[in-house]
């Protein structure tokens, strides 16, 4: 069924496609895996820069990391200012033929739209610029404000060359923000389910159990660590770290591996490791909880077993942005197009917002996420349509004429 192709014009100048499906498909085919670029900042770039932003693209180092390229964009030069935020890079797809449509294809389906990254969230950063767009050719420059994007490639990755280092720079130069909506897939089940509020910290441990290696037909002279690990494991799994906060769920410990590295079945081994992550609500910090842990372990230990414990640095931490006029703004947004008041949530992994959160205010509300990171990652087009309708809500209140 043919469409009428809508180019705004703001300045006198042709913007280009304001279709979120059109935008979707074009930064789908830009195969960007972390952490290749792989030309969907450039696509961005471009789109954007016709609508009277102004662009910058900074590639950010560190040492033992591949370079990461970003983008910032904004355009109004006064208050307040709207950041909207996200990340053009995905993971690997995977085994290419495992895929009804290429991962890479962009393909529409039975009105789903097929590709690596349309959750996950090349499909909300083209719902975000969508909205934009058609606000800018509503409204013109005068909106009474500022909107900026900030997008990295790097939040599918080690996340050291990307958010945390763009928003370095920006502060730098003077950039301030007032708030700011990320659109990660923030929905279990269907379009206007959940905002996310915060987010749960992360820590992870390695515990070692040292011992000392001998046969197994003589115990005595040998001292098996596994015993005194599975001891210490079960200590930090037998009573909760707290019963959970106001707006946080209670943490939870999950140990995701246990390895001996012994081949032998006649040898006592020297030593057992075993590795946990920690998601952690704003009962604790990671220092904190890290001091928590090895006071459970050396309780359970006594001077009975010898071990050590190795905690990760964490630069996850947890986080809440207290529920304000900001968030009821844009949960009017989402009831008035959906019929649904979202709920607000702090569960899920982590996210960029926890670098952006000290910058501004900051709350995240995507598309839906169950097909995100799978073999077939695919949103409804229908969905892209109301999420754009969404932001575009969320804009003119946020900019009241």
């Amino acid at each position: 069924m043919g469409g009428r192709v809508v180019r705004p014009r703001v300045h006198g100048v042709a913007l280009p496609e304001t279709s979120p499906l059109a935008l979707a498909q074009s930064l789908i085919r830009c195969p960007s895996v972390t952490p290749e670029e792989g030309g969907a900042l450039s696509l961005l770039a471009d789109v954007i820069a016709k609508a009277g932003f102004a662009v910058e693209r900074p590639i950010f180092s560190e040492s033992g990391t591949p370079d990461i390229q970003n983008l910032y964009a904004r355009i109004g030069t006064g208050g307040p200012v709207l950041l909207f935020a996200g990340h053009t890079d995905v993971v690997p797809p995977g085994e290419a033929d495992a895929w009804s449509h290429g991962p890479f294809s962009g393909e529409v389906a039975d009105g789903m739209l097929y590709g690596r990254g349309a959750v996950d969230m090349k499909g909300g950063i083209a719902c975000m610029l969508a909205a934009t767009l058609r606000f800018l050719e509503a409204r013109g420059p005068g909106f009474g404000g500022s909107i900026a994007f900030l997008i990295t490639g790097d939040e599918e990755g080690p996340a050291l060359n990307g958010t945390v280092k763009l928003l370095d720079w920006a502060r730098e130069r003077g950039e301030r923000f007032d708030h700011c909506l990320l659109g990660e897939p923030t929905n279990p089940e269907r379009l206007g389910d959940m905002i996310k509020i915060g987010r749960r910290g992360s820590l992870t441990g390695r515990i070692t159990v040292h011992g000392r290696q001998g046969h197994v037909a003589y115990p005595h002279r040998a001292d098996n660590p596994i015993p005194g690990l599975l001891r210490l494991a079960s200590t930090l799994i037998a009573a909760p770290l707290d019963g959970g906060t106001a707006h946080f769920d209670a943490s939870n410990l999950e140990f995701t591996t246990i390895d001996v590295g012994n081949p032998a079945t006649n040898v006592i081994p020297a030593t057992a490791r075993a590795v946990f992550n920690v998601r952690f609500n704003d009962d604790w910090t990671a220092a904190t909880l890290g001091a928590e842990i090895r006071r459970r372990l050396e309780e359970a230990a006594g001077n009975a077993i010898r071990f050590s414990l190795d905690l990760q640095p964490s630069n996850s931490p947890a986080f809440l942005t207290r529920p304000d006029a900001f968030v009821d703004l844009v949960a009017d947004a989402i009831q008035a197009e959906t019929g649904h008041r979202p709920a607000l949530s702090t569960t899920g992994g982590t996210s960029d917002a926890r670098f952006i959160k000290d910058a501004c205010p900051v709350i995240e509300f995507g598309l839906v996420g169950q097909t995100m990171h799978e073999v077939d990652e695919r949103v409804a087009v229908e969905d892209l349509d109301r999420l754009t309708a969404i932001y575009g809500r969320v804009l003119d209140a946020y900019f009241p004429a």
